[in-house]
Formats: C-alpha cells, sequence, structure tokens
C-alpha cells in the first residue's frame, strides 16, 4: 500500500495522472491478493506475519536469489549499454548503490555478530 502511495504521489507530481492512478490500483490490488491467497495458503500467511523461522529462512534464500539475479542483469545492461556506445550510468549508479548496500551491510551484520 505504501508503496501504492508512493507511485500515486510520484505520478500526480510528475504531471502523469494514469501512471498515479495505476500504479495505486495495481498495489491496492496486490495487497489484496495477498490478504486473500493468505487465508487458502499457509506459505503466503506465514509470509505475512512472518513468525515462522522455516518460512523466514525461505523468504532470505529467495531474496538472495532475486539480489543475485538483479546483480546480474545490471552488470549485463551495463556492458551492453557500453558497447552500444550508449550512456551506461544509470547501471553504474545501480550497481554503485548495490555494492554501497553490500558493504554497508557486511559491516553492520559483522559488528551485530
Amino acid at each position: 500500500m505504501a508503496i501504492g502511495v508512493a507511485y500515486l504521489i510520484a505520478g500526480w507530481l510528475g504531471g502523469d495522472r494514469d501512471f498515479a492512478v495505476g500504479g495505486l490500483v495495481v498495489m491496492v490490488v496486490f495487497a489484496a491478493v495477498m490478504l486473500i491467497a493468505g487465508r487458502f495458503s499457509e506459505t503466503v500467511a506465514r509470509l505475512l506475519d512472518r513468525r515462522d523461522e522455516r518460512i523466514n529462512l525461505i523468504d532470505t534464500r529467495a531474496t538472495v536469489f532475486t539480489g543475485m539475479v538483479l546483480i546480474t542483469a545490471v552488470i549485463v545492461g551495463f556492458i551492453v549499454a557500453i558497447a552500444r556506445g550508449e550512456d551506461g550510468d544509470p547501471y553504474a549508479m545501480l550497481g554503485a548503490i548495490g555494492g554501497v548496500s553490500y558493504i554497508a551491510a557486511l559491516v553492520v551484520l559483522r559488528f551485530r555478530r
């Protein structure tokens, strides 16, 4: 829902009312689907309440996999952009954000354990 509101505000401020309303509607529908699915799926229900260690571990591994896919996509996108003679800065900035956040997480987690 918060992301939907952010889409609404960003679209409205940017003058793209279709995106503003559409983005909010998509996120509201997604939230509703998750709530309804939680009644029929143990996995979805436990992902929503976050008290099951097994589901949290599965969620963590899925998040790591997703991160690896995104890192690969950013690197490939950067290389393809440079090879085409285009500006690779958007990919470079995403890669820098990923790299800095990874190092920050390593430092924080290392001192917490």
